[in-house]
Formats: C-alpha cells, sequence, structure tokens
C-alpha cells in the first residue's frame, strides 16, 4: 500500500550533504584537494600561514635523479642514535619504534643515517615533542634524498615552502562516506612517481583532541605472510600505477594508485591485488596505530610501508606537514640479486637475531587454533 503523501522528506544524500551551521562541505578526503573552505578566515589561527594553497606555477616534468640511501652509511648497531635516546620502545613486533629523548634538530649525520636506517627496518619511527619547524625539517629531508613536489595538492601560503605537502582539514569538510571505502585510503604517497619516496616525515602541529590517527602496515610482515611459492610468483610480477611507469609488485603491493598487474588475465590480477590490499588494510599482525599530540612527528619508509588516516575527528582540526624525499628507482628482486646480493625475508631475518632456528613453511601441516 502506498504511503499517504505528506511534505517531501530529504533524502539520504540531501540529508548528508545539508550543512552544519552553514560550514559543512562533504569531501572524499584521499582525492578532493585540501583546501579548506572557509573564505580564508584564520581567526587568530596560530598556524594560518601554513594552510593550504594552489600556487600558479609550472613544474618541469620529473626526471630519473641519483640518490644515495644513507641508510646504507650507517652502523647497523645504530650506536650513535640509539645511546642518545632515553627510550626506544617497538611498539609491535612487525612495525613501529617510538623514540624519546632525542631533538631532532640535534642528529648528527651519522644519527641521522642510522636513524634511516631504523626506520627502514621497522617501517616507521615516532618522536613526541619536537620543536623542529617546518624549514628544519626539510634540510632533515634532504640528508636523505632530493625533496618531491607534489603536483596535485596545496602547498602553505607562505612563501618558499613549495616542497611542503599540507595535510589539513577542519570543519568545514566533512568526509563523505558514499565517495569512497576505507580501503581505498591505504596507501603509500605518490608510489606512482618513477623514483616514489623514501623516508618521509610528517609532523602534526595542530591536532583533534581525540581521533585522528595514523595506521601503517609492513610490506615485509605482508610477504612474509605468504607461502614460498607465492612468494616467488609475486616477485615475477609488475604492476602499473595510474601513470604508465610499470613498477614490480614487491616495491609497490599499494593500494590508491595501482591499476592492473601486467601480462596476466584480468581476473587474476584483480584477484591478486584483492587479497594484497585486504591483507595490508585488515590483519592487524601487519599494523600499527599512532595517536598524534602537537609536535608530535612519524619518519616511515614509504618504499615498504603503507598507511591510511582515521577521519573521525570531524568538525576539529587537523593539520600538519610532510617532507618527502625521492629514493631509488624500484627494482625488481631478480635485478637486485643479479648483482650477487641475496634478497631476504625480513621477518625470517628479526627471527635469526633472536636466536630463532626458523623452517620454511610447511604448507602441508595440519591448520591449528590458538588462545585469545
Amino acid at each position: 500500500m502506498a504511503p499517504v503523501a505528506t511534505t517531501p522528506q530529504p533524502t539520504v544524500e540531501e540529508t548528508l550533504k545539508k550543512p552544519v551551521n552553514g560550514t559543512s562541505k562533504l569531501v572524499n578526503p584521499f582525492y578532493s584537494p585540501t583546501v579548506p573552505d572557509d573564505g580564508g578566515a584564520d581567526d587568530g589561527y596560530e598556524f594560518a600561514h601554513y594552510k593550504p594553497f594552489f600556487p600558479d606555477v609550472k613544474w618541469a616534468p620529473l626526471e630519473e635523479i641519483a640518490v644515495t640511501d644513507r641508510a646504507h652509511s650507517a652502523d647497523p648497531e645504530k650506536k650513535a642514535l640509539l645511546s642518545a635516546a632515553a627510550k626506544v620502545q617497538h611498539l609491535t613486533p612487525a612495525i613501529g619504534t617510538e623514540i624519546s629523548g632525542l631533538d631532532l634538530r640535534q642528529l648528527s649525520d651519522q644519527q641521522k643515517d642510522e636513524l634511516a636506517l631504523l626506520v627502514a627496518e621497522r617501517g616507521v619511527v615516532f618522536l613526541r615533542d619536537q620543536e623542529i619547524n617546518i624549514r628544519e625539517q626539510l634540510e632533515l629531508g634532504r640528508h636523505w634524498g632530493p625533496l618531491h613536489k607534489h603536483a596535485t595538492t596545496p602547498i602553505p601560503r607562505e612563501p618558499g615552502l613549495e616542497e611542503v605537502h599540507v595535510v589539513y582539514t577542519d570543519g568545514s569538510r566533512r568526509p563523505d562516506p558514499t565517495s569512497f571505502s576505507k580501503l581505498d585510503l591505504w596507501h603509500s604517497d605518490v608510489s606512482y612517481e618513477v623514483q616514489p619516496p623514501s623516508t618521509t616525515s610528517l609532523k602534526v602541529i595542530y591536532g583533534p583532541p581525540y581521533g585522528g590517527d595514523t595506521l601503517w602496515t609492513s610490506g615485509y610482515a605482508l610477504y612474509s605472510y605468504f607461502s614460498p611459492p607465492f612468494q616467488k610468483y609475486l616477485e615475477t610480477l609488475q604492476v602499473l600505477p595510474i601513470t604508465q611507469e610499470s613498477h614490480p609488485i614487491l616495491t609497490l603491493h599499494r593500494s590508491g594508485f595501482t591499476r592492473r598487474i601486467v601480462g596476466v588475465p584480468k581476473a587474476e590480477s584483480d584477484a591478486i591485488l584483492r587479497l594484497l590490499f585486504h591483507q595490508l588494510s585488515e590483519n592487524p599482525d601487519f599494523q600499527v596505530r599512532f595517536h598524534w599530540e602537537p609536535n608530535s612527528i612519524a619518519i616511515w619508509d614509504n618504499r615498504v610501508t603503507t598507511h591510511s588516516a582515521s577521519f573521525d575527528f570531524w568538525p576539529h582540526k587537523r593539520h600538519a606537514l610532510r617532507s618527502t624525499p625521492h629514493g631509488e628507482k624500484p627494482i625488481s628482486v631478480e635485478e637486485y640479486e643479479s648483482g650477487g646480493k641475496v634478497a631476504k625475508d625480513r621477518q625470517i631475518e628479526i627471527w635469526k637475531q633472536q636466536g630463532l632456528e626458523v623452517q620454511p613453511l610447511d604448507t602441508k601441516s595440519t591448520p591449528r587454533g590458538y588462545s585469545d
């Protein structure tokens, strides 16, 4: 029976798009530009000069550039760095370390190299109460590689900061759940470039009272999770990002920018990427979650991790600045080993350091449960 006609009610879509106090606009937080819709009003905001805007500039296309991985120059035991810290705490077995008692402004070049090595090994390193300003943050980034300029997102209003990526969300921009899934938000930064970023840093300068966390997933842990035959298969594959530059999948198993696997049927490509993306985003054994405070900074290896922000803090403000050094051009396992080196499973290497004799995964064993 049809309902009796009454005053027309708004649809769900109309309800979602209805402004709150006349200020809210729904956005896709992953793909939408992060320029605020507040008409430029700053209302005495302390960091208004770091708010985002799009400059009227044109940059030459990126060309391949020489990059020296500073982690290769580090002391494997990282004595200079770790001896200067008040506390070094691993947050999960697979990924994430928090360091206390260091001032990033005071690091020697040797300590910077050792920090890059620690980041490469642990995926992401966190430090709190860091007074380092954005220009000092850029200088630290330059120690690790030439800095990337992001061509599709804004930079700070303050002149001279074209190498800064601004992360800014306020009450005028509410995440639109109809425009994205949380799976889509997992990514590594500009992984479609010829030389994707390496040791990347993000400092939160203003954050919400709660929420707004960021999560990272370890690519090392993902690789170690699979059976040896599947590992070998993955080593042979390349993916096609949103540009036409193919990359080996073991350095680009990343959601957000990856279009498909090259040279296999589409159904096979879809199934493999779906498996990888779901494991990256849903397996808690691979992840670490960080709650930001003002002056917290995260430094991660963009080549071996993916990350995703939680957009649960609206209508509060969250404002951060990123420094993004270029890494080397990704190479395949075959190319790496052609020089006489041997690619190793990171998890097995960790177990060996702990004195554990680890046998190859027995794919014929009987599954066992576990207690929690």
